[in-house]
């Protein structure tokens, strides 16, 4: 192993590619911690031979569930689309996920709404290979470094228990995979072998996916037979108490005024008040269902997301206050317009109308936002659609 020149390392590392720096002996570095954890060297050296970096880190701070609007957010996830391939996905798996929420006490609905979110039921994995991004992540200082050389060693214990057939093992720019986007490290806690073939396999068994997420919520803290919250309406003028963990009884927030937005009577478990666009947008009493849904990724956009998709597949319907903006999010079909209408004005998107508001296509919406007198801001929202259609 050549000698880690730590402070050339260090310095071409903040200013350039990690491509540029010492990886190799980054990588060759970090073997005696994933012996130390029982990978052998024949499984070490196979995984990481002839190993390149690559551009997870490129995206460390842009986390849309932290940087995207909610009502975006939650537009392009829970739109009516994804709900009806929910019900498809629920009648289609329904053996393997009622043998889920059997066995570990989680609705069906809430798993279907973490796979739906996760990967789209399956149709999204992510492509980048897991052992290239957590190796990049772990020789390329941030914030967050150690705990990616945690996840590197803990994807190469797969590899070493045969869970995951190498070629599979790829997901997102984190390490995230399987359809329901397990950490390698959470897999390792976590999965389980719901079909009886011996492997635990989240990428290519679905019953081994929603078993293991069911396992997860539960040891997360899920209560069965609880929801995880529901919207409410507040009184005019509210200036109460909010806020995820300052949970109440619902006589206290019955006392405040707060009724439920479906009319229901307002009963069931402590609860926080959650405002995720403030007080003019909607809002919702959450229990500790609902925090169990956020330690899975800790975002409350994200445990929203998962929560309102359940519901929708469940035959619930949309949120009843509106969020507090006068340019909406829109859904997938809309963004997948957005691009079909942007390439026939003559912009280069690669010939992809995917709905995936990539480099391209936001630098083409910047464009024609600069064209039109609209703010410069490569957002898809309503009124950019509306723009672009009158065209």
């Amino acid at each position: 192993m050549r000698p880690v020149r730590a402070l050339l390392f260090a310095s071409l590392l903040a200013t350039a590619s990690p491509a540029l720096a010492d990886f190799d002996a980054c990588v060759a570095g970090l073997q005696g911690r994933a012996q130390s954890a029982g990978v052998s060297a024949e499984t070490y050296v196979r995984a990481t031979q002839g190993l390149t970096p690559n551009d997870a880190p490129n995206f460390l701070n842009n986390q849309p569930e932290f940087s995207t609007p909610i009502w975006d957010y939650i537009a392009g996830l829970v739109d009516e689309e994804r709900v009806a391939e929910g019900k498809a996905a629920m009648r289609a798996h329904r053996g393997a996920l009622n043998a889920a929420a059997s066995r570990f006490g989680v609705d069906v609905e809430t798993i279907v709404g973490v796979w739906g979110v996760e990967s789209n039921f399956g149709k999204g994995f992510g492509w980048r290979p897991i052992i290239q991004s957590l190796a990049t992540l772990s020789c390329t200082p941030n914030r967050r470094q150690d705990y990616f050389r945690g996840e590197f060693v803990a994807a190469l214990r797969i590899l070493e228990a045969g869970d995951v057939d190498p070629a599979e093992f790829k997901g997102s720019w984190a390490g995230a995979f399987g359809h329901t986007q397990f950490m390698p490290s959470t897999f390792l806690r976590l999965a389980v072998d719901m079909d009886g073939d011996g492997r635990r396999d989240v990428i290519g068994s679905v019953a081994d996916a929603v078993g293991s997420t069911a396992n997860f919520l539960r040891k997360a803290g899920w209560a069965p037979g609880q929801p995880w919250g529901f919207e409410v309406i507040l009184p005019e003028g509210y200036s109460g108490p909010s806020g995820r963990g300052n949970k109440q009884p619902m006589s206290a927030w019955a006392a405040r005024g707060l009724k439920r937005a479906d009319g229901e009577a307002l009963e069931g478990p402590s609860a926080g008040l959650l405002l995720p666009a403030g007080r003019n947008g909607p809002a919702f009493l959450v229990t500790k269902n609902f925090d169990a849904l956020y330690a899975y990724n800790a975002a409350e956009s994200y445990a929203l997301a998962i929560a309102h998709l359940g519901d929708r597949v469940r035959g619930e319907g949309a949120f009843v206050t509106p969020w507090p903006t006068d340019d909406l999010g829109l859904s997938r079909e809309g963004r997948r317009e957005v691009q079909k209408r942007l390439m026939d004005l003559g912009y280069d998107l690669d010939g992809k109308a995917d709905g995936v508001m990539g480099t391209k296509t936001r630098a083409a919406i910047a464009d024609f936002q600069s064209k039109n007198g609209m703010k410069r801001d490569g957002r898809a929202g309503r009124k950019l659609l509306d723009a672009l259609r009158g065209q």
